[in-house]
């Protein structure tokens, strides 16, 4: 049995996908400059694309109230080829801490990172504190040694014993603390506010992420973890117990954190009804527990509100036994093959089809612009070629395919120089939309309502100080999208115009979308109303209600409004690009070709001679336009999940 299962093959089928994507960029970049296609424009287009490919990553959460099995579900799906449990799993509280799993490429090192639970009380966010090295206790991970790696993880599960006073201070709510056996009136705290673990393993080289939760009591003591880093993930995997159900804890978590609006989970939420093993009853017989399973399954999807098929029900405990110890028919009963089915057939499916929407279409259209314009030397070329075809050069022939393509390269001349103050009108255009989502703009803003709420004497005051903040920035979006709208049109006359005047009918303008930005703060406002009501911020004293929601709701603006500022600096230089690249590549060819047939008209050369040297270049084009053509269906080349759902359609139907 593959230990690592169908999960890590599909997982390396789309890295190779990706890497596939990576080298047809590559050789497209070398194609333009062998043709004396390349600019300072196309390269940073490709520039772009290369830098989503490579920095590609997938992240998956698991989220369950304690005692579910999310940290045993992560060492069967993981790290089972140790022979042991990695990750510190077993009955009672465990993770203690946001836990991230991946694999730092930059460092190229396996090593773990704690971040003391004391820095809660500070300033600075968890977003803030991951650039201050400094504040974090690191430990290298040696996985030549599994024994001692396995110790060092242990420390994410630590806890320490603090008064029920600091634990208040540390944002924790005591009554759901577990009470210190040995220090009566204390109560106990997880050591660490956040863990990150860098191992070395191969669906983590591949870019997958993994986000361990813990319960319901974590969750709602970091509001970190709830506004950014959840409905960050690209899928959710919520995890409940068979032989319980949904309990009420459950049912909070769902709605709170996982079941918004504001969650971002486009590859889906799926519930994992861990544990089924103890339904298994060998004396009633497999069609019972079956039954039993089933009866569950079905109660826990009308429950949530979801899909029978998104609720899979497995054994994390018997799924890494039965990898452990290679055995198939207890790791087919354990049902772990079913997420991992699931995983690849939704999460990787949607990141597939994201990078087909904000890369391969923009790759393919520039290609097409590189094939039209090479596609118009050819035909140039085989006009000259007929001139060339009685004994003498006919030169009047020659003269006249001179002079149109001086004409054509008059024309695409100009056109440039259009372009290029239109470009410079876009930028000017682009200025004012940059101001609008100016970095000091947005400071201003916050140390604005900074002030006011400090200023304010009452609940309701401070409130009103909130909502204004993100008025105050949904204003400036709402502009942003005006100012926008107007922009958009003004690119649309000229790519309509430059379409009129020559043969690029497929050219198409690159949109701003500015929209997404304003849904993004939108759905951010619903959050802060839910940060405002939380019966634990209204009851916190002033001064640490202002930090934590400059902690918290302002940095995450803070981020949401630097990714608006990127997209729209960028946007001003890139959106003429499509008619601009074209334009250079027509000016470029036909120079090549007015020089050419100059030279021929001025000079006697033996016509047989000529011929030759133009079906030679007749050739070298046509096999470049064949380069373009394979490159086009590399890249064309359906996605694994896609490849595989049609293998998975064909076995069907036979």
């Amino acid at each position: 049995m593959n230990k690592q299962g169908t999960l890590s093959q599909q997982l390396e089928a789309y890295h190779n996908w990706k890497k596939e994507l990576i080298r047809q960029i590559g050789r497209y970049r070398l194609w333009l400059q062998d043709n004396d296609l390349f600019s300072e424009d196309v390269s940073g287009r490709i520039r772009h694309g290369l830098e989503l490919l490579i920095e590609d990553e997938l992240t998956i959460a698991f989220v369950g109230e304690y005692s579910r099995g999310k940290t045993e579900l992560i060492n069967a799906l993981f790290f089972s080829e140790y022979g042991q449990r990695m990750l510190p799993s077993q009955a009672g509280r465990t993770t203690m801490c946001p836990t991230e799993l991946f694999f730092d490429r930059t460092a190229n090192a396996n090593y773990l990172l704690l971040l003391p639970i004391e820095t809660r009380t500070g300033d600075f966010s968890l977003q803030d504190l991951r650039r201050q090295p400094e504040r974090w206790v690191k430990h290298d991970l040696d996985e030549r040694n599994p024994d001692i790696m396995r110790e060092v993880l242990a420390e994410v599960a630590r806890v320490k014993s603090v008064t029920r006073g600091e634990a208040r201070e540390l944002g924790f709510e005591e009554d759901m603390l577990e009470h210190d056996h040995n220090q009566p009136g204390n109560v106990l705290v997880p050591a660490w506010r956040n863990a990150q673990i860098s191992i070395r393993h191969p669906l983590f080289e591949r870019g997958l992420r993994i986000l361990d939760t813990p319960g319901l009591n974590a969750l709602g003591s970091e509001p970190e973890l709830t506004i950014s880093m959840l409905p960050r993930a690209h899928a959710v995997i919520f995890l409940l117990s068979a032989d319980t159900g949904v309990t009420a804890s459950d049912m909070t978590i769902w709605k709170e954190h996982i079941d918004t609006q504001h969650a971002d989970h486009r590859a889906g939420r799926f519930a994992v009804l861990n544990k089924i093993d103890v339904l298994w009853d060998d004396l009633q017989g497999e069609q019972h527990t079956l039954d039993a399973i089933e009866k569950v399954r079905r109660y826990t999807a009308d429950h949530l509100g979801i899909r029978h098929g998104d609720v899979i029900p497995l054994s994390a405990k018997q799924g890494l036994v039965a990898r452990v110890k290679d055995n198939n028919d207890l790791f087919e009963r354990s049902n772990l093959g079913q997420l991992e089915k699931l995983i690849i057939q939704r999460i990787l499916m949607h990141k597939e089809q994201l990078i087909t929407q904000s890369l391969i279409n923009d790759l393919l259209g520039m290609l097409q612009n590189s094939q039209a314009a090479m596609q118009t030397r050819l035909d140039a070329l085989e006009e000259e070629l007929d001139a060339c075809s009685g004994a003498t050069m006919d030169k009047a022939a020659l003269r006249r395919l001179a002079d149109r393509a001086q004409k054509d390269y008059d024309f695409y001349y100009k056109k440039l120089i259009t372009l290029r103050s239109s470009r410079r009108l876009m930028e000017s255009q682009g200025e004012m939309l940059k101001q609008l989502v100016s970095e000091d703009r947005f400071e201003n803003h916050a140390d604005k309502i900074r002030k006011k709420m400090s200023k304010s004497w009452t609940t309701s005051g401070m409130n009103r100080s909130m909502d204004h903040f993100f008025e105050l920035l949904e204003s400036d979006l709402n502009n942003l999208m005006s100012e926008g709208r107007l922009a958009e049109k003004m690119v649309g006359a000229i790519y309509r115009r430059y379409n009129e005047d020559t043969r690029a009918r497929h050219l198409e303008p690159i949109p701003l979308r500015s929209g997404r930005h304003v849904i993004a703060v939108r759905e951010l406002r619903k959050k802060a109303k839910r940060f405002r009501i939380n019966p634990k911020n209204l009851l916190t004293e002033q001064s640490v209600l202002v930090r934590r929601f400059f902690k918290v709701m302002v940095n995450e603006a803070r981020t949401l409004h630097q990714r608006t500022r990127t997209d729209v600096e960028r946007w001003p230089s890139e959106a003429l690009l499509p008619i601009m690249q074209y334009s250079m590549e027509q000016k470029q060819l036909l120079e090549h070709q007015v020089r050419r047939l100059r030279d021929r008209v001025r000079n006697d050369r033996d016509s047989r001679a000529e011929r030759e040297r133009l079906q030679n270049t007749i050739s070298d084009l046509s096999r470049q336009l064949e380069l373009t053509d394979a490159m086009q269906r590399q890249i064309r080349m359906p996605a694994p999940t896609m490849i595989q759902q049609k293998v998975v359609n064909i076995s069907g139907a036979v």
